[in-house]
């Protein structure tokens, strides 16, 4: 591993060493491919799909992060900077220290971007003590303290509409508190409101008509077809809107679990890769997942345009396509190899239970587990979330292994 000092330039450079960017680094390193370069600042890893367990008082904190350097893969190259243009003319990115890099192949994946200031008041309101969001690491503890420290009132639970990373999270973390309330008596004294910008509970029928029943044990007001629209942390109130009725109301909250809007980041936006979607996503094929302007560039996670729900599941079923492609591409194959739009959201609705959500392009069920109903809250469907897929995550997908 090396960290770059001067301009260089890599047969591969990819930005953003997340799962995206690590899967795909440690398969092409696999595939016999040795000048790969990843460019990534931070020096913390985290595993974000663990952030509502530990929100929710599942897991502890410690289990989010690993150190950088012990997963970047052996033989890459780790640029320790940020990417912030990217000349797909001239081959050439351009990094916040000042520096390029030129590259014959560029695989682009710096995740999303999270929009506090598109809803007025709510950064601010993260620094209230009666506010948090588990979208950032450094306060999903705090989401676990509001938790329990809730014994009455409004707990309000919002989701911005527009495409966000795990769309089941905003959910997840309302039936995780509810669940506490209930095991601790006091449920009964708390109106539990859960904000969603959708007119169902779920995109897909299967999963949404269970998740209704869980709503109805626990008691959550379910706001459909709405979004938060402003927030007072200091005053415990949020404005919501109805998109469908056109009306606003104000909910006072004693406590309040808030998700901003989120885009691709700001300088993929105002870069050649967007296309015309106002959030700037970068415009692949679906299926191939190569830009659809640029052969040498290809992109996938939460960044890319494909129209499926931005998960890490997504992401271990889009490395290997992105990978085979890539490397036909500098063969002059055609590209063989397909992305089919599969997610997977596991939807924790109690401590101990999970809905194993499992979908496609289609936006029908595609389970992996065939004689098992994984549409239905599970016992096993838990351990995997809590115990096997972080394992998975550490010792497999960022080795390009599965």
């Amino acid at each position: 591993m090396t960290t770059s000092s001067h301009p260089l330039h890599h047969a591969i450079v990819i930005i953003g060493g997340g799962n995206a960017g690590l899967s795909v680094a440690a398969r092409l390193r696999k595939a016999g491919k040795t000048d790969i370069a990843v460019i990534e600042p931070r020096e913390q890893h985290i595993y974000q799909p663990l952030l509502t367990l530990v929100g929710g008082g599942c897991a502890p904190a410690r289990e989010l992060r690993r150190a950088q350097a012990d997963v970047m893969p052996a033989g890459v190259s780790w640029i320790k900077d940020s990417a912030t243009e990217v000349d797909p003319e001239a081959h050439r990115v351009s990094l916040s220290s000042g520096l390029q890099i030129a590259y014959d192949q560029l695989v682009v994946c710096p995740g999303i971007q999270l929009d506090f200031d598109e809803v007025p008041g709510m950064r601010e309101a993260l620094q209230s003590p009666n506010v948090s969001t588990n979208y950032l690491p450094e306060l999903a503890p705090k989401t676990w303290q509001l938790i329990q420290a809730t014994t009455s009132g409004t707990a309000l639970f919002t989701m911005p509409s527009g495409p966000i990373k795990c769309a089941g999270a905003p959910q997840k973390i309302a039936y995780l508190a509810c669940d506490h309330w209930q095991r601790r008596g006091v449920l009964d004294s708390i109106r539990p409101v859960l904000v969603l910008p959708t007119p169902a509970m779920f995109g897909v029928k299967e999963f949404s008509d269970e998740l209704e029943k869980v709503v109805e044990r626990y008691g959550i007001e379910v706001h459909y077809n709405s979004e938060m629209t402003s927030l007072d942390g200091e005053a415990g109130t949020a404005t919501i809107r109805d998109t469908a009725a056109g009306t606003s109301q104000e909910i006072s909250f004693d406590m309040a679990h808030v998700v901003p809007p989120q885009s691709a980041p700001d300088w993929i936006k105002e870069s050649p890769l967007a296309g015309e979607d106002p959030k700037g996503w970068i415009d692949v094929d679906k299926h191939t997942l190569q830009h659809v302007r640029y052969p040498d560039i290809f992109a996938l996670g939460d960044a890319g345009s494909t129209p499926n729900s931005k998960t890490g599941a997504a992401i271990r079923k889009q490395a290997p396509v992105l990978v085979a492609n890539l490397l036909a591409t500098l063969k002059d194959e055609p590209l063989a190899e397909s992305y089919g739009g599969y997610a997977s959201c596991p939807l924790t609705t109690a401590r101990g239970k999970t809905i194993l959500a499992e979908f496609d392009y289609t936006m029908r069920p595609r389970p992996s587990f065939p004689f098992i109903d994984t549409a239905k809250e599970r016992t096993d469907m838990w351990v995997l979330k809590r115990h096997g897929l972080p394992a998975l995550y550490w010792n497999a997908i960022l080795k390009g292994m599965a």
